[in-house]
């Protein structure tokens, strides 16, 4: 049976947010023979009342056919963000609705939130202890409600296992596209991206959103030096090979790769070729040498060492993971 996911839509929710789930969850398929063509989640709706109307803050309503006992039904809950969260957010409590939901949801449910949504998880203690986030601009009131949490500003997502929250409204897509990835794997996770006309990661976090003095316009970008590194990851790619692409100065070029994609151009590098090793584990029968060679690592140790500490999976681990799951179907 597909996964089953089960949106909780508030009164007072983001339109925008509440489609996430469904775009992408919904539009995964499988890629493997013995589930080529199979959608691999089901999404359906819920309210904390009874089937019927629940307003947005848009300047319509929408009508939701599932009542709270859906949750009892979900192998993961999302939540996403709402402006009519009223104790929720002004006193970190859930209202009684909310209390009678929540206990619909079994033990071990996976829980999502999206933007804001994580109010409402944090109120009902799924994150206590635990690293979370939320959209910048609530993150300070965030964490005066909520001490007990490891309230992370600065990032797009955080995945602590069974429980995910995302940065603000777009930011759920690159959660849910992690889900996805984590599930099912890269080969997946990257078709819903390109269906969705999105990419399958955003490099840097949300701290690149947050407002600051406008810098001076100018035209130099770091796009073209991204594109020829893509074009040549399997070969050794020296920082000042990159900076000639745009005719910078190492200096300069490092500065404005920072400022445009939020992590320094040696990191940047890195997670390419843990994408690219991770595209080939899961869809070629290649050597693990001949993978870290072809994601640009030169040797299967320097690859563990760097999948090791980006997925805390051996190449091999990772592998027979994946291939089990496919043979699951």
């Amino acid at each position: 049976m597909p996964h089953r996911v089960v949106v909780l839509a508030l009164d007072g929710l983001l339109p925008f947010e509440l489609g996430i789930p469904q775009r992408i969850f919904g539009r995964s398929i499988g890629s493997e023979p013995l589930n080529r063509g199979r959608k691999l989640y089901e999404v359906v709706t819920c309210s904390i009342r009874p089937p019927g109307p629940v307003r947005t803050d848009a300047d319509f309503t929408i009508t939701v056919e599932h009542g709270p006992e859906a949750l009892a039904t979900a192998d993961t809950v999302v939540v996403p963000a709402s402006y009519e969260l009223g104790p929720v957010y002004t006193q970190g409590r859930l209202t009684d609705e909310l209390t009678a939901a929540f206990a619909h949801i079994r033990p071990g449910t996976r829980m999502v939130s999206i933007c804001t949504g994580s109010y409402v998880l944090a109120a009902a203690g799924y994150l206590d202890g635990r690293p979370a986030t939320t959209h910048w601009s609530s993150a300070d009131h965030f964490q005066q409600l909520f001490p007990d949490v490891r309230v992370d500003p600065d990032v797009l997502f955080i995945d602590d296992g069974d429980v995910l929250t995302s940065a603000g409204v777009a930011a759920g897509i690159d959660l849910c596209l992690h889900i996805v990835r984590r599930d099912h794997g890269a080969e997946v996770a990257n078709d819903v991206a390109r269906r969705t006309v999105v990419p399958p990661h955003r490099d840097g976090g949300q701290a690149q959103y947050i407002p600051r003095p406008v810098p001076e316009a100018r035209l130099a970008t770091t796009t073209t030096a991204r594109a020829w590194a893509l074009g040549r990851l399997e070969h050794p790619i020296q920082l000042r090979d990159m900076a000639r692409q745009e005719s910078m100065s190492v200096r300069t070029f490092t500065r404005r790769f920072r400022e445009e994609v939020g992590v320094s151009p040696v990191q940047w590098l890195t997670r390419q070729r843990v994408e690219r090793a991770r595209q080939l584990l899961e869809s070629t029968d290649l050597s693990i040498d001949q993978v870290a060679r072809d994601a640009g690592f030169g040797t299967a140790t320097s690859l563990r060492q760097h999948l090791q500490a980006t997925l805390g999976v051996t190449p091999s681990a990772y592998r027979r993971t994946f291939r089990a799951r496919a043979t699951r179907g």
